[in-house]
């Protein structure tokens, strides 16, 4: 039940911040889910400051998102500091070789296109540029309530520090 709300505190929070944005942009194409807006942005490569940093350029709504490594797959993600977790459709968790024993979606989330069931699982590595985590805490949630990769709390909190300033993000490991 816990579990449960603090998901649900995430997405509200989450909600209540970029839905405003996305009704002054008529004729976007952008679909909220599960903590998760997804539209038409370009793709900015991570930057590599140095072996443990690595800074991901804002697109053109505010929203950073790399190129990430996630158990060695190549995945676009979505930095969101909304979210408690990381964040996997099922499609690419099977990719990366969890199976139906192992996604067991017994916990029930609400999501901005309502209910669905998500399975817990923890994830060997999360990289990006320089930056290399182990051990990090995600859910995957049924495709057709979360169409790509959310990188969440569960991924920042084990850096060393993360920033906004001019733009861009910066994480230090």
């Amino acid at each position: 039940m816990l579990l449960r709300t603090v998901i649900f505190a995430s997405i509200a929070a989450v909600l209540a911040t970029q839905i405003p944005s996305l009704m002054g942009k008529p004729g976007s194409e952008a679909v909220v889910s599960a903590n998760f807006v997804t539209g038409r942005t370009e793709q900015r490569p991570a930057t590599a400051v140095n072996g443990g940093t690595t800074r991901l350029q804002a697109d053109a709504q505010g929203h950073y998102s790399g190129d990430f490594k996630i158990n060695g797959r190549q995945v676009q993600g979505l930095i969101d500091t909304g979210a408690t977790y990381v964040a996997l459709n099922e499609s690419f968790a099977r990719r990366l070789g969890y199976t139906g024993n192992q996604l067991d979606f017994r916990y029930s989330v609400d999501t901005a296109n309502g209910q669905t069931k998500a399975a817990h699982i923890t994830l060997d590595r999360v990289e990006i540029g320089g930056i290399r985590v182990r051990d990090v805490e995600a859910f995957v949630l049924k495709d057709d309530a979360l169409s790509s990769t959310l990188v969440g709390m569960s991924f920042l909190r084990k850096l060393a520090s993360y920033s906004v300033a001019d733009g861009s993000l910066s994480l230090k490991q």
